[in-house]
């Protein structure tokens, strides 16, 4: 029996996943790795733990599941994006530890060139906003800071890649410096227009194109394992961004469909299909996935702080002794007594990016209680993804009918039916959990003929539980109304 071999490397830790033909999933193992934090805002990893925590994992994956190398069909990896990575082509050394997407080194080189007015011509060719988070300005920063680095990268001795690069050269043992359009749209050097790197763009950033890796589709067959880790020649067939891969994995194909992502924050990717929509509601323009001659984009928002606030409450607060009990604790009330809570931590994301809002705790009153606290905290996170949805409706001009949703939060059925109650549409989760692997692997699956076509997913794809919506339209107009009240809290108390 033939396996697809799942990486999903993310932002703290790597896993591996074996997927058979059916769909199902054999074997999974994961591991942790160091967070590097030099300094305030920054935040690296070292890319050499990154590798051998992902071939630690390979290896515990086969020995859980009991087969061999040669049972492995095909590589999809799916990974952390933005996260940059610079290494020497020779050695397969890395300059220096990874800027992870999270940093914020880089703010104010963003700033200098919004001041030269560079942002509109950035937006229109990448999709994206001048933000650290991106890894242009990262590689920027690089190579400016390291010595000799600039010179170097130009003589074609340094090799740039964000985590999916590193992954299949290390593999292939250095014959592939390849990566994938998903992870390149996500770059801030290539037109999502044209398909490629953007010589004005790259010439803004003072960037050798010689250090930039090939750009491939998402399901293609890139090259063939080479490394002491796996003893078999192995293709790698599929790569995408791990918000993408988990798009992919929701079945989300078509145009209009939209998938929430519930972790320590939010991430929201709605396909707008073979068009581009440039956002006005400060939304990201990307590329969803190219099979084949086949592109599709997608519009992406993100919420800082999504189960991150269920965390504050437990650890800051001392509200909760596990997040499991969050639940519980919100159900004990019938609403949030009027409490409104903005968990602006770390400023805004989408559709705001306001980096000066912070957190707010509005509609106090002498009744109020843990339970309330722990239900406006809950009701926060679905305000805030209402807020991204509504913003993808506008731009797209499309109405969504359905949300499907993942990650850990989706386990709260008190949240998920609030979510359905704001949006006034089903919100539906899955019966599978590993939707970013999982979508990987159709792409690399789908390469190599391991699956014949997009049908056969949506036959795997299965529901667990469809939450329908029940409140008063009058009542969630009541409630957006106040939320929106609270936001503005949020965003007036720091001086500007």
């Amino acid at each position: 029996m033939k396996y697809i071999l799942a990486l999903d490397q993310g932002t703290t830790s790597s896993r591996a996943v074996l997927i058979s033909q059916e769909g199902t999933i054999h074997a999974t193992a994961q591991k942790e790795f160091k967070q590097i934090f030099p300094s305030p805002g920054w935040v690296e990893h070292d890319p050499q733990e990154i590798w051998s925590s992902q071939a630690s994992c390979m290896s515990e994956v086969l020995a859980k599941a009991q087969i061999t190398p040669d049972q492995i069909a095909t590589i999809g990896i799916t990974n952390q994006r933005e996260t940059t990575l610079v290494w020497d082509r020779k050695t397969g050394k890395p300059l220096m530890n990874a800027i992870v997407w999270q940093d914020r080194r880089t703010t104010e080189i963003c700033q200098e060139l919004k001041s030269r007015g560079l942002e509109p011509l950035f937006r229109q060719k990448t999709g994206l906003l001048l933000d650290p988070y991106f890894s242009g300005t990262k590689l920027f920063w690089i190579l400016k800071q390291i010595p000799g680095a600039l010179e170097r990268a130009k003589k074609g001795d340094l090799a740039f890649g964000t985590v999916d690069s590193w992954l299949v050269w290390k593999l292939t043992g250095g014959a592939c410096h390849i990566t994938d359009v998903t992870n390149a749209s996500r770059t801030l050097l290539f037109n999502i227009h044209t398909l490629e790197w953007d010589e004005e763009l790259l010439k803004i950033l003072n960037i050798p194109r010689e250090m930039l890796p090939e750009v491939h589709s998402s399901s293609e067959i890139y090259g063939k394992t080479s490394t002491p880790v796996l003893s078999a020649s192995i293709p790698i067939s599929g790569i995408a961004g791990d918000q993408q891969a988990a798009l992919i994995g929701q079945d989300c194909f078509s145009t209009g469909m939209v998938k929430t992502t519930y972790g320590t924050g939010c991430f929201l990717l709605m396909n707008t299909g073979k068009q581009p929509v440039i956002s006005k509601n400060n939304l990201l323009t990307t590329i969803a996935y190219q099979i084949q001659d086949e592109v599709a984009y997608a519009l992406e928002g993100s919420v800082f702080i999504g189960g991150a606030v269920v965390q504050w409450l437990r650890d800051n607060m001392g509200l909760i002794k596990t997040s499991a009990e969050v639940e519980k604790l919100a159900s004990s009330v019938p609403d949030s007594g009027g409490v409104y809570f903005v968990p602006a931590f770390t400023g805004l994301g989408a559709p705001y990016w306001d980096p000066y809002a912070r957190g707010a705790i509005v509609g106090l009153t002498r009744g109020t209680t843990a339970a309330h606290l722990a239900r406006s905290a809950l009701d926060s996170i679905a305000y805030q993804v209402m807020d991204v949805l509504k913003a993808m409706e506008a731009d797209a001009a499309i109405s969504i009918a359905e949300i499907r949703v993942d990650g850990g939060a989706v386990e709260n059925n008190l949240l998920m039916q609030f979510q359905a109650d704001l949006m006034g549409v089903p919100v539906i989760r899955p019966q599978i959990t590993e939707l970013t692997a999982y979508g990987v692997a159709f792409l690399a699956g789908l390469a190599i003929g391991f699956w014949k076509d997009k049908k056969e997913l949506s036959l795997h794809w299965k529901e667990d539980r469809r939450f329908q919506p029940s409140m008063p339209h009058d009542k969630v107009q009541i409630l957006r109304r106040k939320w929106e009240k609270a936001i503005d809290c949020a965003q007036t108390w720091e001086e500007r």
